[in-house]
Order: C-alpha cells, then sequence, then structure tokens
C-alpha cells in the first residue's frame, strides 16, 4: 500500500436517535443515525402492513388462489 494517500480510520461511535450507542469502523470519529436497528420497526416485530387502495384484494381478484398455489 502506498504512504499517505489513505484516509485515517477510527473506531466511531455511531449515536442513533433513541439513543442507543455502538462502535463502528469509520474514516470519521461520530456518527449520528436518525434509526438504527435497536428501534427500527423492522427489526423490532412492530412493523405494519399497511393495504392501501385495496392492493392486496385487486391482486387475489386478478389472480386468486393461482399465486398462493405457487
Amino acid at each position: 500500500m502506498k504512504e499517505g494517500i489513505h484516509p485515517k480510520y477510527y473506531k466511531a461511535t455511531a449515536r442513533c436517535a433513541c439513543g442507543n450507542e455502538f462502535e463502528v469502523g469509520s474514516t470519521i470519529e461520530e456518527i449520528k443515525v436518525e434509526i438504527c436497528a435497536k428501534c427500527h420497526p423492522f427489526f423490532t416485530g412492530k412493523q405494519k402492513l399497511v393495504d392501501t387502495a385495496g392492493r392486496i384484494e385487486k391482486f387475489r381478484k386478478k389472480y386468486g388462489d393461482k399465486a398462493a398455489a405457487k
């Protein structure tokens, strides 16, 4: 590796808006994020599936049980 062309690498602290802190490797010393794995709805199990404009019913009407059989 060439000397002097690579950025300095830090053990950075990432801070989430929920208050969670964790260490990561980065070229900057401190990282602020809005959402992390501790508070994200997908990982916490609080995710809601929202059917907007009847898409599920429209799909079932168009394809019926054929899609579920595969």
